[in-house]
């Protein structure tokens, strides 16, 4: 992954998604990735590891999130529980685009059982360089949090 600026991302994972977990920390790691678990991949629940990577977005400590389990579907709606955090289910790199480009989406959430590590690791990529697009879409991301 190739940014201008070292980036301060959030990480987490269920026992699904440790696997890629671990790969992402890894490929991310020329920025500071702060990992919050699980750390094997013994059966864990999900909100344990999605709530803090949600409030560390959304206090500002991190520029982003990653979350990733077998669906993405927990994780993403543990997530967007929170206020301020846009947490954006991504299984193709249109998607991951689009998460940022119109919905200004803040967490990327990965489901291990349906994308090669390949396309995640092109996911995270994609969603940590495309910068949201304002205009039209940002009234419509200003009208999202209650």
């Amino acid at each position: 992954m190739s940014t201008d600026k070292k980036l301060k991302i959030a990480i987490g994972a269920d026992h699904a998604g440790f696997a890629y977990k671990e790969l992402l920390k890894e490929y991310l790691s020329a920025n500071d990735v702060k990992d919050f678990g699980t750390y094997s991949s013994d059966s864990v629940d999900y909100p344990d590891f999605a709530h803090p990577v949600a409030l560390a977005v959304e206090s500002k400590e991190f520029d982003f999130g990653v979350l990733v389990c077998g669906s993405a579907n927990g994780v993403a709606i543990t997530a967007n529980k929170h206020q301020h955090i846009r947490a954006a289910i991504c299984w193709l790199n249109e998607l991951a685009s689009l998460a940022r480009l119109h919905n200004n989406a803040n967490i990327i959430c990965i489901p291990a059982r349906f994308v090669s590590e390949e396309l995640a690791k092109e996911m995270v990529d994609t969603f940590l360089t495309t910068a949201f697009e304002g205009g039209r879409h940002e009234n419509r991301v200003n009208k999202i949090t209650c």
